[in-house]
């Protein structure tokens, strides 16, 4: 049959709409594939892999459960910069929060003479008004009332621990009570020591038994008037009569001295307050070391007064020493009394000041003066003498002794002057100085000292050996050895200029120092600092070279403090070469520093007048010739 006109441009109609309703259909799901594919990356590129994406048509579908609100809303902000926020259909959910932990409830409790203080988070059922009204009652103060509450259960212990409070603070005159869950804390102060042990006693039985407790009590320390310590060491042992102490650290290491000292057992000694000196601690430790040094006796302070007595038997000599240490090295405010209780007798010697001076020049002054006045007189002088870091005293102060007892203790120390080392003894009858001296001529200015001031009555004894090691000028080097030693100084390390210049390498400084070092001990010379030179250029500027370079080396000596008075700075240029200028081993030992003593001039014969030594000098230089 044939179709028609008509009814075929119905059916190409038909199977054009057919292909466009496939197309359009093939658009949208790739659209929507493409769409959700880009939303799926975004989304798991940043972790949000619990989000649900579905597309239809233009619309993106979000579905899942969002950890958070935040979570939530950062996946739809992902989603929303790759499509148009418009089409996105938001049907997530956010997951459940858990319920907030409860808050730590806890209560300050203070109080003191102006009143009672609670501050602090406690639960809304424990009762606001209640607490207020339970620390009122229970102290009849006034109650600063510095708490907030909060709504949720009080945990296990809270109640027990809040009755607690309220029944130790009725006996807590000034305390801090601190309440937590289950714990309680009191930080007291009590009147005494007797007191702190009560109050312990009674706050620790009222504790109900699951209660922790800790408390921290204290008693003000007492009052100590005055400060005494009574230490003894005999046959029995070391032992503490009284003792007191200011601090912690003091009593420690007032127990340490006495431990030294024999002390057995845990030792006691007091903490209270009243101490005459922070230096207490310091006074008893050296007073205990003292005596401990005896072998035995008593040692006893009230406050700055401080008492030493020895046993009888101790050795006067020893007594002397051990005393004079002590009262040398006690702080001022101490005053010392020292007791031995012999009389003087053959056994114990007479009355004796030494003074020793070692080879390194350290003084010592031992034994008996009379006064606090004279130690310092002595000590001052000595110090004068011999240097104030060189003089250790430990002259003990006596009665009775001699009148003429400090002008021969004084002039005893003024004769070890002379000495290098040795002894100066003094005693009621002889004086006694005896040791090394470099000074040839030191027994006979000793005894002139001694006879000007004590009269050519006095007896004395001088054993003074002269050694002429310790002589300052016969030690001194020759100004030949002095020569020769500069000589095999720049043998072994020239010195050395820069090219064409007047400075000294760096490498000859400690050449300089050596040379240094020689001349300040060889003292006064007369020497001819001499400046050579190569033959290279011209002979004017060779002369004017090493004439610089010679007063170079002089400044330098200089300022390494060398007395160049004697000195005289001179150069040669190359005229007077030691070796080959033809090779440059020869030119280098030419540029050279030289030392040399200037010989004085010979002396013109008695009765030949001036201008026929002239004549007679060229006479024998024309022969030389």
């Amino acid at each position: 049959m044939t179709l028609s006109r008509a009814h075929l441009v119905a059916i190409a109609f038909s199977l054009a709409a057919a292909c466009a309703l496939l197309a359009a259909s093939f658009s949208v799901q790739l659209i929507e594939e493409n769409t959700e594919t880009e939303v799926r990356y975004i989304l798991d590129r940043n972790g949000l892999t619990w989000a649900e994406v579905e597309a239809d048509g233009l619309r993106v579908l979000m579905a899942g459960k969002a950890p958070t609100e935040a979570l939530r809303f950062r996946a739809l902000s992902l989603a929303g910069s790759m499509v148009d926020a418009s089409r996105i259909i938001d049907e997530m959910e956010v997951a459940a929060v858990a319920d907030l932990d409860a808050p730590r409830f806890s209560a300050e409790v203070l109080r003191n003479t102006s009143g009672l203080t609670v501050i602090g988070l406690i639960p809304e059922s424990s009762g606001r008004e209640a607490v207020i009204e339970g620390f009122s009652s229970a102290t009849d103060d006034t109650v600063t009332d510095l708490l907030e509450t909060a709504n949720y259960p009080a945990p296990s212990g809270w109640d027990d621990a809040l009755a607690y409070a309220m029944a130790a603070i009725e006996n807590l005159p000034r305390a801090k009570v601190s309440v937590d869950a289950g714990r309680v804390a009191i930080t007291a102060i009590a009147n005494d020591a007797e007191d702190k042990a009560e109050m312990e006693a009674r706050l620790r039985r009222s504790a109900p038994p699951a209660l922790r407790v800790r408390l921290n009590i204290t008693a003000p320390r007492p009052v100590i008037s005055p400060f005494a310590l009574r230490f003894v060491i005999d046959e029995d042992g070391s032992r503490f009569d009284a003792c007191s102490a200011d601090t912690l650290a003091t009593q420690t290491r007032i127990l340490d001295a006495a431990f030294r000292a024999g002390l057995t057992g845990p030792g006691t000694c007091t903490i209270g307050m009243g101490v005459p000196t922070p230096t207490w601690g310091d006074a008893v430790e050296k007073s205990i070391d003292a005596l401990s040094e005896l072998g035995a006796g008593t040692v006893t302070f009230s406050d700055a007064q401080i008492t030493i007595s020895a046993v009888e038997g101790t050795q006067a000599v020893l007594f002397d020493r051990v005393i004079g240490e002590l009262e040398s090295s006690l702080p001022d405010v101490f005053v010392l009394n020292a007791v031995l209780p012999i009389a003087q007798d053959e056994a114990n010697g007479p009355p004796e000041f030494t003074a020793t001076l070692s080879p390194e020049g350290q003084v010592q002054l031992r034994g008996r003066i009379s006064g606090e006045e004279m130690r310092s007189v002595i000590d001052s002088f000595a110090k004068a003498r011999f240097g104030s870091d060189m003089v250790y005293t430990a002259a003990r102060a006596v009665p009775n002794l001699p009148a003429n007892w400090p002008t021969r203790v004084v002039t005893g120390i003024d004769a070890m002057g002379y000495l290098d080392s040795g002894v100066v003894t003094v005693s009621p009858d002889v004086i006694n100085i005896s040791g090394r001296s470099g000074n040839a001529g030191a027994n006979e200015a000793i005894t002139r000292l001694i006879v000007d001031k004590l009269g050519d009555d006095v007896a004395f004894e001088i054993d003074v050996t002269y050694v002429e090691a310790l002589d300052p000028v016969a030690a001194l080097p020759t100004p030949e050895e002095c020569e020769a030693r500069i000589a095999e100084i720049i043998a072994g390390s020239k010195i050395s200029f820069e090219p064409s210049s007047t400075t000294i390498v760096p490498a000859a400084v400690p050449t300089m120092d050596a040379i240094a070092e020689v001349l300040l001990e060889c003292g006064d010379l007369k020497l001819e600092v001499q400046g050579h030179t190569d033959s290279q250029g011209r002979e004017e500027m060779n002369l004017s070279l090493s004439q610089a370079r010679a007063e170079s080396v002089l400044n330098e000596l200089r300022a390494r403090r060398v007395l160049t008075g004697g000195f005289v700075a001179k150069g040669y240029g190359e005229a007077q070469p030691i070796d080959d200028n033809g090779t440059e081993a020869g030119r280098e030992a030419n540029r050279r520093i030289e030392f040399r003593l200037i010989q004085p001039e010979p002396s013109i014969p008695q009765g030949e007048s001036t201008l026929e030594s002239i004549a007679e000098k060229n006479d024998r230089e024309a022969t030389e010739e």
